[in-house]
């Protein structure tokens, strides 16, 4: 997932759509490998059902917080492990998501004129 350099051209709308794509497929397979992994868990380890626990791990990758107490200590040990992981991950995700936009919008204000770079 390599960007142009800012002495190159930008790249066409069509390329730019498929650069979008491609990070948001990224972006997209990392939000569902870790809300996966976060209900799975709390399934296991929390011993609730399925629903809860999706529910439980999509509150806590957005940061709303936790809907269902821990009783357990492995639960507890989980709980504070992926909601570490979901902090670190959520912030990532949406960085990836972003990244080939607001490089866009930088390359754009900084790409010279051709007839400066003859100069």
């Amino acid at each position: 997932m390599k960007l142009e350099h800012r002495k190159q051209k930008v790249v066409s709308l069509p390329k730019f759509l498929f650069r979008l794509i491609r990070y948001g497929l990224f972006a997209a397979t990392l939000i569902i490998f870790s809300v996966g992994a976060g209900t799975i868990g709390y399934h296991y380890f929390g011993n609730i059902s399925w629903l809860d626990s999706f529910h439980m791990a999509c509150m806590i990758l957005t940061g709303m917080g936790p809907v269902v107490e821990m009783v357990t200590p492995e639960a507890k040990i989980f709980s504070s492990l992926y909601a570490l992981y979901s902090g670190v991950a959520f912030l990532s995700i949406t960085a990836i998501f972003f990244a080939p936009i607001i490089h866009r919008l930088l390359h754009i204000l900084h790409v010279e004129p051709e007839s400066e770079n003859r100069a």
